[in-house]
């Protein structure tokens, strides 16, 4: 008898234990353009120090994925996401830059898991937007003259001294040549993919945006304006350029970690 109570017991704890983990809050990462998954490494284990669920994604074509940019679409960076968040629930879903448009259909395909939207110096569109539709509206980023299209491998890239001013202008020397020397081109298509939202999925959901004030790629001006169209709930301000995990990781973790809980 004893020993069919300790495995009830320990069927009981188990299912809570399983039940508590599947409801605690996942901080989902998702990288922009011309970046991969390691962008999120000096944040992770800040998040993961306060108990705190992570998962970075690496979109299709970029790091180590050698997806031919060919097949790639908006729909291929969505379906990544939606891969990596699964069954979970409660998901804090955080996107840098491009990866405002991605995190944005997600959301709206499935707003069940999703508990809220972090767009970090993001583009934040609204239904029927690409991301090509915001930044050509931004007359103070400084992408279009470094921009280096190649239609024959349906890329665009991104040059040394390019990547310097546009990402990381306030790091390190010694930073700024490591990175510039890491910047990839990135698939065309999902650039010009507009996004299909509605008011009752992703319009629904709670969203907070991270303004980076000395962004050179999307300029402040142009956050602010993403912001007043949009329903955000609440505005953090990072005096950064538009790398804030580069440049300030600390800073960066914190205000998640306050929307983590």
């Amino acid at each position: 008898m004893k020993t069919l109570i300790f495995a009830m017991a320990a069927t009981l704890f188990a299912s809570v234990a399983s039940a508590q983990n599947n409801t605690k809050p996942t901080v989902v990462l998702v990288h922009g353009a011309w970046s991969d998954v390691s962008a999120w490494k000096a944040v992770t284990p800040l998040l993961e120090a306060k108990g705190i669920n992570v998962v970075a994604v690496n979109l299709p074509g970029h790091g180590s994925d050698k997806t031919p940019f060919t097949s790639i679409t908006l729909q291929s960076y969505v379906d990544a996401v939606k891969n990596e968040i699964g069954d979970l629930k409660n998901v804090i879903l955080v996107g840098h830059s491009m990866a405002g448009i991605v995190i944005s259909q997600v959301a709206e395909d499935m707003p069940e898991n999703i508990k809220k939207l972090v767009y970090l110096a993001a583009y934040l569109p609204a239904n029927g937007q690409s991301l090509l539709d915001l930044a050509k509206t931004d007359a103070g980023s400084h992408v279009g003259k470094f921009l280096q299209i190649d239609q024959a491998t349906a890329s665009a890239g991104i040059g040394k001294d390019g990547a310097v001013d546009i990402f990381v202008a306030d790091a390190s020397k010694d930073v700024q040549d490591k990175f510039a020397g890491c910047v990839q081109p990135d698939p065309l298509v999902p650039f010009a993919s507009p996004v299909t939202l509605s008011a009752k999925n992703f319009g629904s959901l709670e969203k907070v945006y991270i303004y980076t004030t000395n962004d050179h790629a999307i300029s402040l001006a142009a956050q602010q304006s993403m912001v007043k169209n949009a329903k955000v709930k609440r505005e953090h301000t990072l005096k950064s350029s538009h790398t804030p995990f580069i440049s300030m990781p600390g800073q960066l973790a914190n205000i998640l970690i306050k929307e983590a809980k």
